[in-house]
């Protein structure tokens, strides 16, 4: 992984727990930990409040409708691989 990517991915780590006051810190996150459900523990609502901060943070919208999500929200490193692909910022 390059150091930009490295990078994004401790952003997008520290973006999900400072939104959701996880009571971990964002090293802990392992790349391929499931966000969802098993692994990091994420509801549908986490996720949503995920969505809106990285909209926000990286200026384009992760569309609720967008059937892609389950694989987007599936892990770290894919939610940093997506944002990476669409980010404005």
């Amino acid at each position: 992984m390059s150091e930009a990517s490295q990078e994004l991915q401790n952003d997008v780590a520290q973006l999900i727990v400072s939104t959701l006051n996880l009571d971990i810190s964002p090293e802990e996150i392992q790349p391929d930990t499931p966000l969802y459900g098993e692994g990091l523990g994420l509801d549908s609502i986490d996720i949503l409040e995920v969505a809106l901060a990285v909209s926000k943070h990286f200026g384009f919208q992760l569309r609720a409708d967008n059937a892609d999500n389950v694989r987007i929200f599936s892990s770290l490193a894919s939610l940093t691989q997506h944002i990476a692909a669409n980010r404005e910022k």
